[in-house]
């Protein structure tokens, strides 16, 4: 494989990989702010909904209870933006930085219920999914692509500036 051939074959994985997160992403954030099933849309449906993620929030036992309600209002909308950010391509270095960093401390969150012996659920995609080998497999294998994005996206800037200053 030539050189021109690997460079496009990275730009292609790459792309792959920051398509994939958003997506993930976007439908994680679509997940935690939907109506419950016979709700129809609305402000006060979202509401509800983002109350209800603020319980599984405050299950981990990690923050006060008010700290756990701000996390839930603001986590949701935080993904959907994140999610478009890595969609759009645009300063992917930090959009895939700030992913990496996202999903280590969900990795932190879960490891730590799990290492304290709670039985609870993720709240990663909305109710009903249990902290489990599941959780980690998942949770991993996305750190893994975000940090290999990451890596990309500063990989490419990189040398970018080494061939413009040729």
């Amino acid at each position: 494989m030539d050189k021109d051939s690997r460079k496009d074959t990275r730009r292609i994985l790459l792309v792959l990989g920051r398509l994939a997160l958003a997506g993930v992403f976007l439908f994680a954030a679509f997940a935690k702010m939907k109506p419950p099933p016979g709700t129809p849309w609305s402000a006060n449906s979202v509401k509800l909904s983002l109350t209800l993620f603020a319980f599984q929030v405050d299950s981990y036992q990690l923050l006060s209870h008010a700290a756990a309600i701000t996390v839930a209002k603001i986590l949701p909308p935080f993904e959907m933006l994140l999610g478009l950010w890595l969609l759009s391509g645009v300063w992917l270095r930090f959009s895939a930085f700030c992913t990496s960093l996202l999903l280590a401390g969900f990795i932190f969150a879960t490891v730590s219920a799990h290492m304290h012996g709670l039985d609870i659920d993720c709240g990663c995609f909305g109710p009903g999914e249990h902290i489990g080998p599941k959780t980690f497999v998942l949770d991993g294998l996305l750190f893994a692509l975000a940090i290999a994005v990451t890596v990309g996206a500063f990989s490419q800037a990189f040398s970018r500036v080494r061939s413009q200053s040729i």
